[in-house]
C-alpha cells in the first residue's frame, strides 16, 4: 500500500506544477506551457534518475526494445491526448472539456486489464466508477452547454488516450527494472521527457516560434514548474510501477481538494454547494479504489 502516499505526494506536486504553468500560459500559449513541464523538467528528471540509480543497491538496467517502445508510445500518446483535450475545449468550453476528460479513469482500468493483464479487484472497479461520476459532476459546466461537431469525440478520446499513455509508462517502468520501482520509474521519466522535449520543441520551432521565445523569457517561473513537474512525474511513475494504473488514477484525484484549497488561497476562487457534494462523492470513490 506504499503506492497510496506516493500517489498523494504526486498529486500535491502536480497542483504546484499546474499553478506555475498557469502563470506562463498567457505569453506562451497552451503548447508553450505544455513544453515547460518537459523542457525545464528534463534537467531535474535527469538529476533525480542519477541519484535514485546510484542510491539503489542492486539496480540493473534492462533497456529492452519493449522499454523503448513503451516510452516512445507513452510520450507520443500523452502529447496526442493533450491535443485532443485542447480540441475538445476549443469546440465546447474549458469546463466541458475537463469533464469529458474524466473518462480517462475507467479507461485506465479497462486498458490495464484488457491489454496488459492487470488484476483489479471489484472495489477498485466500483470506486473508479464512483470517482468518475463525482469528478464529472464536479467539473460539469453550469448554464448553457454548447458543443460543436467533434467535441464529444475529442473529449472522450483525450481521456482514453491519456489512460493508455499512463499504462505505457507503467509497462516501461516494469520493463526497465521490475525489482526496483523508484529507480526504474525515475529513469523512465527522464527518457520520456527527453522524447517529449525534442518532439514538442521541434513542432513549435516550425509552427509557433513566438511560443518558444515566450517560454525562454519566462524561465524563472518555468524552473519551478519544471522541478515540480519532474518530481510529480517521478512519484506518479513509481506508484504506477507498484500498482495498476486505474487505482492510482482514482487515488490521485485527491489533487482536486488540494487544487481547490490552492485556488482559494492563490486565486480567490470559491466552490458551490453542488461542487462540495460532488467532491464528497469523489472522496468516497477514492477510498473504495484504495482498498480495492
Amino acid at each position: 500500500m506504499l503506492w497510496i502516499p506516493i500517489t498523494i505526494g504526486a498529486a500535491a506536486l502536480q497542483v504546484a506544477r499546474n499553478a506555475a504553468q498557469r502563470s506562463v500560459m498567457g505569453g506562451a500559449g497552451p503548447w508553450g506551457a505544455t513544453l515547460v513541464r518537459f523542457l525545464f523538467g528534463l534537467p531535474f528528471a535527469t538529476v533525480f534518475a542519477a541519484i535514485a540509480w546510484l542510491a539503489t543497491p542492486g539496480a540493473s538496467a534492462h533497456p529492452t526494445p519493449w522499454f523503448w517502445l513503451a516510452c516512445a508510445a507513452g510520450a507520443a500518446l500523452q502529447i496526442a491526448a493533450t491535443a485532443a483535450l485542447l480540441t475538445a475545449m476549443h469546440r465546447s468550453t474549458f469546463a466541458l472539456g475537463t469533464a469529458m476528460q474524466q473518462s480517462g479513469l475507467p479507461f485506465a482500468l479497462v486498458w490495464g486489464v484488457l491489454l496488459f493483464g492487470d488484476h483489479v479487484g471489484a472495489w477498485a472497479w466500483i470506486g473508479g466508477l464512483v470517482v468518475t461520476l463525482g469528478l464529472t459532476a464536479l467539473s460539469w459546466p453550469r448554464g448553457e452547454v454548447v458543443m460543436r461537431r467533434g467535441a464529444v469525440l475529442a473529449g472522450l478520446g483525450s481521456g482514453a488516450i491519456f489512460a493508455l499513455s499512463a499504462n505505457c509508462f507503467r509497462q516501461a517502468s516494469l520493463a526497465f527494472d521490475p525489482n526496483h520501482h523508484a529507480a526504474s520509474a525515475l529513469v523512465t521519466v527522464m527518457v520520456v521527457q527527453a522524447i517529449q522535449t525534442v518532439t514538442l520543441t521541434g513542432f513549435l520551432a516550425v509552427k509557433n516560434p513566438a511560443a518558444l521565445t515566450a517560454v525562454a523569457a519566462a524561465w524563472r517561473q518555468s524552473l519551478g514548474a519544471g522541478f515540480c513537474g519532474a518530481a510529480a512525474s517521478g512519484l506518479w511513475f513509481t506508484a504506477m510501477a507498484m500498482s495498476p494504473v486505474g487505482p492510482v488514477r482514482a487515488v490521485g484525484v485527491v489533487e482536486m481538494p488540494i487544487a481547490a484549497l490552492a485556488g482559494r488561497r492563490l486565486f480567490a476562487e470559491r466552490l458551490t454547494l453542488v461542487q462540495w457534494v460532488a467532491g464528497a462523492i469523489t472522496a468516497i470513490g477514492v477510498v473504495m479504489a484504495a482498498i480495492g
